[in-house]
């Protein structure tokens, strides 16, 4: 483990993040920041790191990730330490850890366990302040940036119930977002078709932008649609910004669905056309053609009104069995008009069950809803309520349903960043953008398709997402700039698969996180120089 306080990186290839043809030079780190940086600098005292020729970048910042629960067991985060991340943004897509009162508590813990698996007794927290104190009594390995998770808010003074809130309630839930906002927290996410965030109306979600305004904070959207609603959502989300005067984040930008396929570009005139009109708004997205969710949203929202024992009434009724039965197959689905069904879009076939919660399931993993129902003799939709009765709605599925032209338009559009959108579980065969995301954009993406240079990959990974979280330290190989840095070579390579996810990363050799070493000549070192990283 590298323990001096100077270190001089020698004749690095600098991809200095913003996205200028790289220069061979040195660098040199005094204590957790970059004291210089030059064509060839005097090593003096300082331990020399020969970079051979291997590029130097700053550290990589996953914009988008679901990585709240992780943080809190496996602290040393290795499958993002070996993919160049430095930082992590959680709390996204209204799933959060916090905050709670104490008659949420539960339902707050079942909410993020339908996306992540099991959340324990202590996983949740009372607010932002307690997730914090929690990360850091252990130590983390890397950076933590958390948004505020619109589902927590509703949760602590709704509870599930599908309606939209009165005045008062809606300043209660202002209040609490207010109070994690003053406590650090990076702004508020929301996720338009994960009850119960897909149940606010218009009123309570410009009530709640106001509140990020206020702050000059965030607000990150998993909008309404990315099928056939696409556009119309891209504008709802719009019309939230300009009304209550936030900067936006959308995430995860698709078209997802062959007769949706296209849209993309549509999708971003409408960004830039906002963005010419003073919004504030970007977007992000991962290298992938497949997407990952709860197997949950392969229901119309309202089939979750009341929470997951109010879902599993419904399902052990005969007359509530075949209505979602009919909404799943056919798409009629009266309470949910702008509900779309992901079935008849994508195919039963192209969704393969990501992980479980209870380990007598495990031998569904990796496969397809077709090869499970086929397995059983029985359809796939009735596997569908096999797997959510028996695992309370904790499993986690991918879905192949993404065209390449949409995925190239996105990750190579200016206002894009990289975010891996990880759905960490423990055990199971979770979708790769887990273990692979960055090295494949700059591996796979940039070197071996050409689709933009080596150097505006990692701006789209570094100075972008610094800039739009407001981290003016980080983001550039500059003097002065905190020293989270990256050393790679030309035969960076992702290695999970959607056969194998959980293959680490090939072809990054060193990570600095505050000057550091995380990974020092591909050998982990153990320890946990990471923050988590408030606004204030």
């Amino acid at each position: 483990m590298m323990t001096d306080s100077s270190i001089l990186i020698r004749q690095a290839r600098i991809v200095d993040g913003t996205g200028a043809p790289w220069w061979r030079g040195d660098v040199r780190v005094a204590g957790d920041h970059i004291a210089e940086v030059g064509a060839r600098l005097d090593a003096g005292e300082a331990t020399v790191i020969e970079a051979d020729g291997r590029y130097l970048a700053p550290g990589f910042i996953d914009t988008h990730a679901h990585d709240d629960l992780v943080y809190l067991r496996q602290p040393d985060r290795p499958e993002k330490v070996r993919q160049g991340v430095t930082s992590v943004v959680v709390g996204n897509c209204s799933f959060g850890l916090y905050p709670q009162v104490p008659a949420s508590a539960a339902y707050l813990r079942d909410h993020f366990g339908s996306l992540l698996g099991t959340v324990r007794d202590g996983e949740s927290f009372e607010d932002f302040e307690a997730y914090r104190r929690a990360l850091e009594k252990p130590g983390i390995a890397i950076n933590l940036l958390s948004l505020v998770g619109h589902a927590a808010l509703r949760l602590a003074v709704l509870g599930w119930e599908q309606r939209p809130a009165t005045a008062d309630e809606r300043e209660a839930m202002a209040a609490l977002l207010d109070a994690q906002l003053r406590q650090g927290a990076y702004g508020l996410s929301i996720g338009l078709v994960y009850p119960p965030s897909a149940w606010a109306d218009t009123a309570e979600l410009v009530r709640l932008a106001e509140v990020v305004a206020s702050h000059q904070a965030l607000l990150a959207a998993h909008v309404r649609s990315y099928e056939g609603g696409l556009i119309s959502s891209v504008d709802e989300f719009l019309a939230l910004l300009r009304a209550g005067g936030a900067n936006g984040l959308l995430s995860h930008l698709q078209a997802a669905g062959r007769p949706y396929w296209g849209s993309v570009p549509a999708a971003i005139e409408r960004l830039e056309t906002a963005r010419r009109d003073g919004i504030d708004v970007s977007f992000d997205m991962y290298p992938y053609p497949a997407g990952s969710s709860t197997i949950l949203q392969l229901l119309p929202p309202s089939a979750q009104a009341g929470g997951i024992e109010a879902l599993l009434a419904r399902l052990a009724d005969d007359d509530g069995r075949d209505k979602l039965r009919r909404a799943v197959e056919t798409g009629e689905a009266p309470n949910d008009p702008e509900w779309e069904s992901k079935v008849l879009l994508i195919g039963w076939e192209n969704v393969r069950i990501g992980g479980v919660g209870e380990d007598a399931l495990r031998t569904v993993e990796g496969r397809s809803l077709t090869d499970i129902a086929a397995s059983r003799g029985t359809t796939p939709f009735d596997a569908v309520v096999w797997l959510i009765q028996q695992d309370r709605g904790r499993t986690n599925i991918v879905m192949f349903q993404l065209d390449e032209r949409d995925l190239r338009t996105a990750l190579t559009h200016p206002l894009h960043m990289m975010g891996s959108d990880s759905l960490p579980r423990e055990g199971g065969k979770p979708h790769p953008r887990a273990f692979g995301s960055f090295p494949r954009y700059v591996g796979h993406c940039a070197r071996d398709l050409g689709w933009l240079p080596i150097e505006e990959a990692v701006r789209h990974m570094t100075a972008v997402p610094a800039q739009r979280f407001g981290l003016l330290d980080r983001g550039l190989v500059r003097p002065g700039m905190v020293a989270d840095l990256v050393l790679f070579t030309d035969a960076i390579t992702d290695c999970a698969t959607f056969e194998e996810p959980t293959r680490l990363a090939k072809g990054i050799t060193d990570v600095l996180v505050a000057g550091t070493f995380l990974l020092r000549d591909g050998t982990p070192t153990g320890v946990r120089p990471g923050r988590v990283l408030t606004r204030h």
